[in-house]
């Protein structure tokens, strides 16, 4: 198949040999190079952000963001040091994890405003003696899960991030991110004497 001038295989091996080009072309303004470049390349990048968000709004928000920069930056892109799909992904994925950064310091920020809202006096000696002694008792439980499990339920209780934003954090798939938790939470019940 040729697309504009260029040779292109139809067997799918276009967007690792060909990118470059379109790319150079791009930074030339060569608009018909970015359709044929957004074409190419846009559902594996939407593949690879929608990974990392899970949110597919907000990963065609992201997607949209991408192909944005490329067509700005284009030029930043250099042949001699990489294939033109790994800079495009790359740009993918940064903007994906910003994304996922940006959502939970805007929820981080909702929390510290409600915690502020919040006009509850907590002088009861008896509440802090009870909570420091239920906190001694999690912690020794957490302490006896394997690490990964101790990793993804304290990412979730105390740091407060999502599975999806678990999974991206620490690079494992999601399903394995809610494996941990739910055998972990199994096992710190089990540690504390919990009984459903």
């Amino acid at each position: 198949m040729v697309i504009d001038g260029l040779d292109v295989p139809d067997d799918g091996s276009a967007s690792v040999d060909h990118a470059g080009e379109l790319l150079v072309r791009v930074a030339g303004g060569d608009q018909n190079a970015f359709a044929r470049l957004y074409d190419l390349l846009s559902p594996r990048v939407f593949g690879l952000i929608l990974r990392v968000l899970v949110d597919r709004s907000q990963s065609e928000e992201v997607l949209q963001e991408v192909f944005l920069e490329i067509w700005q930056s284009a030029a930043k892109f250099a042949p001699n040091r990489g294939q033109g799909r790994s800079w495009i992904l790359t740009i993918a994925h940064r903007r994906a994890v910003d994304r996922v950064r940006s959502s939970q310091a805007s929820s981080d920020r909702d929390v510290r405003a409600g915690f502020r809202d919040l006009d509850v006096a907590h002088d009861s000696v008896a509440e802090q003696v009870e909570l420091k002694i239920e906190g001694r008792r999690v912690a020794k439980a957490l302490g006896v899960l394997p690490e990964a499990q101790r990793e993804a339920i304290t990412l979730a209780y105390f740091g407060g991030y999502s599975q999806s934003e678990i999974a991206a954090l620490v690079g494992a798939p999601l399903g394995t991110i809610k494996t941990r938790m739910r055998d972990g939470l199994s096992r710190l019940r089990t540690e504390m004497g919990v009984t459903t």
